[in-house]
C-alpha cells in the first residue's frame, strides 16, 4: 500500500477535482441561452438541489489518511498542524472527517472521494440565502471511487480522464446507501415523473414550479432563494444544471430587443 505522503499531491489533487457539470440549456457567446438540450434519451430521471455554496472534497485514502480540500486545491491533511482557512471548509468539514474516515471500506488501491456543498457563513454572496447567522453547513451531492493506478498517467492525461467523463460516481443507490451509512445528508431530491420541457421559456417556468424556496436554509429569517437544480439520470452517465440566474439573464436580454 503506498503512503498518501509519498504521492505527487498534485496529481492527486487533479485526479480527485469534481468535473464540470453542463449547462441543460447549451451557452452561447456571452452567456445566452440556445435551445440546444443536453439529451438524456427519454431515461429516468432525478433532480437535487443545487445549493450555492462552495464545492468541497474529503479524500478518502486506502492508508488512512484523509485530505479535505476546495474545488481547486488540497487545503489540510490528516495529523497536520496547520491548515488553509479559505471560505471555512475545513473547520466545517474536519470534524466530519475525523469521524468518518476509519467507517469506508474500500479496496487497497481505491481512493474515495466525498463531495460537498459548503455553504452559509462567508462562503458566496448567496450565504444570506440559507443562513441570517452566518452558520456553516453542507451537504453531500456524489461519491466517487477512483484506482489508485490513475495517479501513475501523467497531469495532462489526468485532467483529460477527469474532465470526459472518467471518475467512476456511485449510484443514486449506492450513494444514498453510503451517506445513510456515515450518517451524511444528501443534497435534497426531487424526484420527476415526467420528461424535462425543452423550450427556454417553459424550462424556466418549470424551475421555478419545482423549486420556489431552498429546502436548505438554516433558520426561518434567511433569504430563501434557491440557485437552481442538477438533473440527472438514476445510474449517473448523464448530468446538467438548471440554474435560475442563467433563465432570468436569457429573459432579460429577450425582453431588451423586443
Amino acid at each position: 500500500m503506498r503512503s498518501t505522503r509519498e504521492l505527487d499531491l498534485t496529481k492527486l489533487n487533479s485526479a480527485t477535482k469534481y468535473p464540470s457539470i453542463p449547462t441543460y440549456h447549451a451557452l452561447g457567446e456571452r452567456g445566452a441561452l440556445l435551445s440546444e438540450t443536453i439529451d438524456f434519451n427519454g431515461e429516468p430521471l432525478m433532480a437535487t438541489e443545487k445549493v450555492d455554496g462552495t464545492n468541497s472534497r474529503i479524500i478518502l485514502m486506502p492508508d488512512g489518511c484523509y485530505l479535505i480540500g476546495s474545488r481547486e486545491e488540497l487545503l489540510h491533511a490528516r495529523g497536520d498542524l496547520i491548515h488553509n482557512p479559505a471560505l471555512g471548509i475545513v473547520e466545517t468539514l474536519k470534524p466530519t472527517a475525523d469521524r468518518i474516515v476509519e467507517s469506508v471500506s474500500t479496496p487497497t488501491d481505491v481512493i474515495t472521494v466525498v463531495y460537498l456543498e459548503t455553504y452559509g457563513g462567508k462562503t458566496t454572496a448567496a450565504a444570506k440565502q440559507y443562513t441570517s447567522q452566518r452558520e456553516f453547513a453542507y451537504r453531500v451531492f456524489d461519491v466517487s471511487r477512483i484506482a489508485m493506478e490513475h495517479l501513475d498517467a501523467s497531469r495532462e492525461s489526468i485532467a483529460a480522464w477527469r474532465e470526459n467523463g472518467g471518475q467512476p460516481f456511485l449510484q443514486e443507490q449506492e450513494l444514498a446507501d453510503l451517506a445513510a451509512s456515515l450518517e451524511l445528508q444528501l443534497t435534497p431530491r426531487i424526484e420527476l415523473r415526467e420528461p424535462l420541457p425543452t423550450s427556454i421559456s417553459e424550462t424556466h417556468t418549470w424551475l421555478e414550479s419545482m423549486l420556489p424556496a431552498t429546502l436548505v436554509a438554516l433558520d426561518a429569517d434567511a433569504g430563501g432563494r434557491p440557485e437552481g437544480l442538477v438533473v440527472r439520470t438514476v445510474d449517473r452517465s448523464r448530468i446538467a444544471k438548471i440554474r435560475f440566474e442563467d433563465y432570468q439573464r436569457h429573459q432579460k436580454r429577450a425582453a431588451g430587443k423586443k
